[in-house]
């Protein structure tokens, strides 16, 4: 074959591909190493530098415990390039551990972006396969129900979502959206559905008649209690309400918070209630979990938490909340810088970029969780004379 120069007329050379995902091969082993390689999606493994962890034995199942989560991870794929190829992770849940009591109420507080809903969506597997830890509802393992169990499964969990407008088809007027899953888990007879649904309607504040109008038609207030209903009709055992009451206006939030608690009282029913509202957290939770970038940093009871926070980042959410008294001069913390991206979170503890506490060690070595006092856990090396959790 005749060697052609690249300056002789006629000889077309192709563009430069600027994109590195599409160039070729530097070595002819490198498609051989792209399509033996695990696939895309899958998120690296991480080792782990701790040999428990390594060796973890099954999560025992505890009967008080509704809900118990153990080091749960879920993470998002980042796409590029026009073949889409996988360049990173957004580590939107990464290692929260927890047990919810039965009949109780966890509230769960953090900055925007932290995880709250995802964590409330990927307990309910509601976001795809999670990439790590375990999921315990009622002793059993929610990413290992098979699809038949997890289908009967969904009408004890439920979630309440923080938009009531467009969480409700608007093609769909009230009674059918609150009894369609009636109608497919077959929970009543269908001679007693009618009723069912004006009990339901009646606990949540609506009347039989608001069956045949349309969400459109309702005010904020009367959209979130629909929503209420909905989730109550499936006589569901536990409930992730994704702040339901931060789009509402201050009279309805109460109103809103006194139904939550009067059905939690006549059903015993439990909650995981996320919400920014650090007022309302402390007035309707049991058990608060502070996240931070996928991280629970602090956990314990709510008056145990309010009363005596340890963690900084802790300190610094509770020094926002606002005194009703012109006379008391505000203590703000404020937290320097903006909160790192979930993508490439720092290295050691996540908090140090933005702690006034930070030293040397925080930079490097990511703290473990220690329990201060009975029920009261938090992730910080200010607390290395603690015994960690588990040794």
């Amino acid at each position: 074959m005749a060697n052609y120069d690249k300056k002789e007329p006629g000889f077309t050379q192709l563009p430069e591909m600027h994109s590195a995902g599409l160039r070729g091969p530097k070595h002819l082993n490198e498609h051989a190493d792209f399509i033996t390689s695990q696939p895309q999606d899958a998120p690296p493994k991480e080792k782990s530098h701790n040999k428990k962890e390594e060796s973890s034995s099954p999560l025992v199942y505890d009967p008080q415990y509704i809900l118990q989560v153990r080091d749960l991870k879920k993470y998002f794929p980042i796409k590029d390039g026009l073949l889409a190829r996988t360049v990173g992770y957004v580590k939107a849940v990464d290692g929260v551990t927890f047990n919810l009591k039965r009949g109780t109420t966890m509230g769960l507080v953090g900055e925007s972006g932290c995880g709250k809903t995802t964590t409330g969506r990927a307990i309910l597997r509601l976001s795809g396969d999670k990439t790590g830890g375990d999921v315990l509802f009622n002793g059993k393992e929610v990413y290992d129900l098979t699809k038949q169990e997890l289908h009967d499964a969904r009408t004890k969990m439920q979630i309440i979502f923080q938009d009531p407008f467009s969480s409700l088809s608007p093609r769909m007027p009230v009674g059918e959206i609150i009894g369609e899953a009636v109608k497919e888990h077959n929970l009543v007879p269908r001679a007693e559905y009618e009723d069912y649904l004006d009990n339901i309607m009646d606990k949540c504040g609506l009347q039989p008649f608001h069956k045949d109008r349309y969400p459109h038609e309702f005010s904020g207030g009367q959209r979130q209690r629909i929503c209420i209903a909905r989730a109550l009709a499936l006589n569901p055992e536990f409930v992730v309400c994704d702040e339901p009451v931060s789009a509402l206006d201050v009279s309805i939030q109460a109103q809103i918070i006194n139904l939550l608690e009067d059905l939690q009282d006549q059903f015993g029913l439990t909650y995981l209630f996320i919400s920014h509202d650090l007022s309302v957290v402390e007035h309707i939770s049991d058990t608060v979990g502070v996240m931070y970038l996928g991280n629970l940093v602090e956990y314990g009871a709510t008056e145990d938490i309010f009363r005596n926070p340890l963690h900084p980042y802790t300190k610094a959410l509770f020094s926002a909340i606002p005194v009703p008294d012109p006379t008391v001069k505000m203590k703000r913390i404020v937290l320097e810088g903006s909160i790192p991206s979930p993508a490439n979170p720092p290295e050691g503890c996540k908090v140090h970029t933005r702690c006034a506490n930070c030293m040397e060690q925080c930079k490097h070595v990511a703290p473990v969780q220690k329990e201060i006092e009975p029920g009261h856990f938090v992730v910080c090396h200010l607390y290395n004379d603690v015994k960690a959790v588990g040794e």
